[in-house]
């Protein structure tokens, strides 16, 4: 079952151009990866400094996967030192839960 993965970021002032540069690269890196469909970005129309970036992924161990690679660890670590409070992770199943 698809997986829509929201995550949430709220980025220091004055890292926000450097926070999307990473964000660009991790997003390209995704997109080659087993499962992933594809990725938007969503700009707080409030804060320019929180951002939600909601990803699609064919399932939810395909997106397991990508956020446990290497490839992955390495540039969201060093996202993790621009932003204000730890990223925020909700993973939502597409359709009717597996669970009813």
């Amino acid at each position: 079952m698809a997986v829509k993965v929201f995550i949430k970021r709220h980025i220091k002032e004055g890292k926000v151009d450097d926070a999307y540069k990473l964000l660009n690269k991790i997003r390209s890196k995704a997109m080659n990866q087993p499962g992933y469909i594809s990725g938007e970005t969503l700009v707080n129309h409030y804060d320019y400094r929180s951002i939600t970036v909601i990803s699609t992924w064919q399932s939810v161990e395909d997106w397991i996967g990508w956020e446990e690679s290497e490839n992955r660890a390495a540039n969201e670590s060093e996202l993790e030192n621009l932003l204000e409070e730890p990223t925020k992770f909700e993973i939502y199943d597409l359709g009717l839960s597996p669970k009813s």
